[in-house]
């Protein structure tokens, strides 16, 4: 876990791994689909501005999403928008996707052409984006004896996640037994208040700089350290690539007969894929809306159901649609196409 990669020398701003990764994986993403969208014979600049403001969109709505699952009372919204945590991948996906049904129509572009090739992209970003999730220390899994479980330190979200009950979750006790010395508050002049057994599920786990050298041991080395959990970030980040890779070749063969089949196969596996991995994290709470197909999981669980009817609906359309037929000059606004014109 390595959320800060570096801080740039003389002017104290450090670089995220999050930021990075994602900047990483929206700037390949990009390469991938304006190739794509060449070959499709339409202007690959209108690709890479929809993508940049979709992403824009996405992250605006994630953090919406994040806002709205997690809302807690105690918490200011101020510091839940500027956390450096805190995004909800479906949601950022539901935003971005309404925007763009208005940016294509806007600008008459072909929907399912689009969409199709923006899915496949979508899956090579968040592979990277995934990756990033791993050095933040978010979207964790549950505890698991598997040979590849991870430990993640002391003091990061996952070791939160353990020394607390979370009732979102139906567990009353936490994972982790820490005795109460480690919980309290600082006073104003840096010391420490520590929590009493009635209380100490209401106050902050001690920093790691104050603790004694007998408990960092303990939270290290000994009883007291992360337990281990599923790399729920990694299996994420194979999956997306894996998605990414298939569907690029899927795209090649069969993306411009039947336009619109590539994202309903997109929805569909990355549905069914997202809700088993959603099974083995344990950061989200559950969930019992009236919406919800899946009463007793995750958002996202039940997200990722209408997204695979959603796909389901969308493969049985697009078989019934004849393809387009290309018009000349499709590329219009493109160097090439002008040159040639």
């Amino acid at each position: 876990m390595h959320p800060e990669l570096f801080t740039i020398p003389f002017l104290d701003v450090s670089v995220k791994s999050y930021g990075t990764l994602m900047v990483i994986g929206f700037l390949l993403a990009v390469l991938l689909m304006r190739r794509m969208m060449k070959k499709a014979d339409q202007n690959p600049e209108l690709i890479t501005n929809a993508a940049l403001y979709a992403l824009l969109t996405g992250i605006v709505a994630s953090k919406l999403f994040y806002i709205i699952q997690h809302y807690d009372p105690a918490v200011s919204i101020f510091s839940m928008i500027f956390s450096g945590a805190g995004f909800v991948l479906l949601g950022g996906v539901i935003g971005a996707v309404g925007f763009l049904l208005i940016y294509l129509y806007v600008q008459k572009l072909p929907m399912r052409i689009y969409f199709d090739v923006l899915a496949v992209g979508l899956m090579l970003g968040l592979a990277f984006g995934r990756l990033g999730c791993l050095m933040n220390g978010c979207c964790y899994g549950r505890p698991a004896d598997v040979p590849w479980a991870i430990r993640f330190p002391y003091a990061s979200l996952p070791y939160y996640g353990q020394a607390y009950p979370d009732m979102a979750r139906s567990r009353e006790k936490p994972l982790l037994d820490l005795p109460t010395d480690y919980f309290g508050w600082k006073d104003r002049q840096g010391g420490w208040i520590p929590a009493s057994d009635a209380n100490k599920f209401e106050a902050a786990l001690k920093p790691k700089e104050l603790l004694t050298d007998a408990q960092k041991q303990a939270v290290t080395q000994g009883p007291y350290r992360c337990l281990p959990v599923h790399p729920t970030q990694i299996y994420s980040s194979l999956n997306a690539f894996l998605l990414s890779a298939i569907f690029y070749f899927l795209w090649c063969q069969i993306g411009l007969k039947k336009p619109g089949m590539i994202l309903g196969l997109t929805l569909i596996a990355y549905g069914i894929a997202r809700f088993g991995l959603e099974s083995l994290r344990d950061d989200n709470p559950f969930e019992y809306a009236w919406w919800m197909l899946y009463k007793g999981g995750t958002i996202s669980q039940n997200i990722s159901l209408y997204l695979i009817l959603l796909g389901a609906i969308l493969l049985a359309v697009t078989a019934k649609i004849k393809p387009p037929i290309p018009k000349k000059g499709s590329r219009k606004g493109h160097p090439a196409a002008e040159k040639n014109s």
